[in-house]
């Protein structure tokens, strides 16, 4: 009986060991998600897009790539998108990772602030190729919850870029991409004193006026600043053609014309409304005037489509007369 009873008691605790071995075993490691320690956005997809849509807080911008591959912001009079802008937008996707799954359950997505920011990339035929909704960062640690279209899950991404709205930041400001060592040629006008001519033969060559005075010669620092300031003169807003604002700039023009060795010309004409002293009525906005001869160029069609502004020290940093185009010299 004594052997029966520690049989019995043996095989009690192997099976108690046993049980609680069960009970108390680590868990199976869960399956990995196959979009953890990928990048967050597409390459692929981003390569393919043919429009990009961005949304935030009831506002949205559109970009669209044409048939010659250009980018243009259709959000902002179709004017032409800034490209470093937006490869900064698809490099900051791409680089960003998914690090981990924070849940599929119903009740914790709400709690993540998933609403109407929101990245969309799209192909040709205004298909979705990819999408996602950005949601709150967490309270610790950086980074942003994302979730993809379609998906009942939030990820944790580290991703910390901002989603501009606004469409006008998104245009190429850039209005001119006029290389200096191109130009032979500059003439500047003054009012009343007439105007200047600036020449030159080669591109290293030294400028010369038939204008300078003796003892004078020309200023060669004047005309590099002349140069660097109008030949990739940028647009601070953008105006209809017909605001009264506009027609009152057009009275009161300076203008500046380019000749590259080509032969190609660039007009650039700056005037805003003068202040008024009695009664007291600040000066308007600067606006620009931009001409090409060649018929191709696309800153024709851009004047028509609107006047833009650009910032007062590009008007007030014009040489004012004559002589500030010279220095002393033969």
């Amino acid at each position: 009986m004594k052997l029966k009873g520690l049989a019995v008691t043996v095989a009690i605790l192997a099976v108690l060991a046993a049980g609680a071995f069960w009970a108390n075993r680590a868990p199976a490691p869960a399956r990995a998600d196959p979009r953890v320690g990928q990048p967050l956005g597409d390459p692929a997809a981003i390569g393919q897009a043919a429009a990009i849509r961005l949304s935030d807080q009831g506002k949205s911008i559109a970009l669209t790539r044409g048939p010659d591959g250009a980018w243009r912001d259709a959000s902002y009079y179709d004017l032409p998108a800034d490209f470093s802008k937006l490869a900064g937008l698809a490099s900051d996707l791409v680089a960003a990772r998914i690090q981990r799954l924070v849940t599929t359950n119903p009740d914790r997505l709400a709690r993540l602030e998933f609403k109407d920011t929101q990245i969309e990339f799209r192909d040709a035929g205004g298909r979705p190729l990819w999408s996602v909704t950005l949601g709150k960062s967490p309270d610790a640690g950086g980074g942003r919850f994302v979730r993809f279209a379609g998906e009942d899950k939030a990820y944790l991404a580290n991703l910390s870029a901002w989603i501009d709205t606004d469409p006008k930041n998104w245009a190429n400001a850039q209005l001119l991409d006029l290389k200096p060592d191109d130009v032979a040629k500059v003439g500047v006008t003054f009012d009343p004193s007439g105007s200047v001519v600036l020449t030159r033969t080669t591109q290293n060559g030294g400028w010369t006026a038939g204008a300078a005075a003796a003892g004078r010669k020309v200023n060669a620092d004047a005309v590099a600043s002349l140069l660097a300031s109008l030949g990739t003169v940028r647009f601070s807003d953008t105006s209809d053609p017909a605001d009264p604002a506009v027609a009152a700039a057009r009275q009161h023009l300076r203008t500046i014309t380019f000749t590259t060795f080509a032969g190609q010309t660039t007009v650039v004409a700056l005037g805003r409304k003068p202040e008024e002293k009695k009664p007291a009525v600040p000066a308007g906005p600067v606006y620009v005037f931009i001409t090409s001869s060649d018929p191709r160029a696309p800153i024709n069609a851009w004047m028509k489509t609107r006047a833009f502004q650009v910032d007062e020290y590009t008007f007030t940093g014009l040489p004012q007369k004559p002589d500030d185009l010279f220095a002393a010299g033969k």
